[in-house]
């Protein structure tokens, strides 16, 4: 299951990094029906993953940013046509901002040493947004910045073989 584990002795007064997964999103229907039953039957390369910085001490009106690459457009079929025959699409960058952790599939994998806010955006700034499966996508993104954020590199893979997925 999710691992929420933070290690507070050792990352007092820096920022933390967590990697999260939800189902991918697609069209309304049995698109998205098979989307959330991938979901749940933790199958690794169908999911979505971010990134989530705990700031050491957040602002009163939010507790985590939440950073992530997607299609600018994911629930457009024509979009997913694209995906599936190796296509770029347009992507986008998103950040938004969350009350608290997500229960589920958030894992903590690392604290930054300087404003990870700062740096993210910083990231943010050189990152691609030509979206493209396996070339430059979530995995890409997530594993990019959390390298980015905290030296780790290849979090995503790390986090698969340790939930045997």
């Amino acid at each position: 299951m999710a691992s929420l584990l933070t290690k507070s002795t050792t990352t007092r007064g820096r920022d933390q990094v967590y990697v999260a997964a939800v189902p991918l999103r697609a069209t309304k229907g049995p698109p998205q029906l098979l989307m959330s039953a991938a979901y749940s039957l933790n199958l690794w390369d169908l999911q979505h993953f971010m990134v989530i910085i705990k700031p050491h001490s957040p602002p009163p009106d939010f507790q985590v940013l939440v950073y992530d690459f997607q299609p600018k457009d994911p629930e457009n079929i024509y979009a997913a046509l694209e995906v599936l025959s190796g296509r770029p699409i347009p992507g986008a960058i998103l950040t938004r901002k969350l009350s608290k952790l997500p229960r589920n599939k958030c894992w903590f994998v690392g604290s930054s040493k300087v404003n990870a806010t700062d740096m993210a955006c910083e990231f943010n700034k050189n990152w691609g947004t030509d979206l493209r499966v396996s070339h430059h996508d979530c995995r890409d993104y997530t594993n990019g910045l959390v390298e980015y954020l905290t030296g780790e590199k290849y979090v995503l893979e790390r986090l698969q073989r340790s939930n045997g997925s």
